[in-house]
């Protein structure tokens, strides 16, 4: 299946700062939270539903994963 993106607004964290290691993310696409890599934007992207994407931010906030 190919997503169509094209339209899609993608944003990176203010956390992210000026180091271009960074991931973009897209939430304005309807059913799915796209992922990408900010250094590649014509690359890959990881595609997950909104609820997959809230619960790893709940993760993360919450400190469950290794750093």
């Amino acid at each position: 299946m190919e997503l169509d993106l094209r339209n899609a607004r993608w944003r990176k964290s203010s956390f992210s700062g000026d180091s271009g290691e960074c991931v973009e993310v897209a939430s304005d696409v309807p059913g799915l939270v796209g992922v990408r890599d900010s250094k590649n934007p014509g690359g890959g992207v990881l595609a997950c539903a909104p609820g997959e994407w809230s619960a790893f931010l709940a993760g993360v906030k919450a400190d469950r994963f290794d750093g």
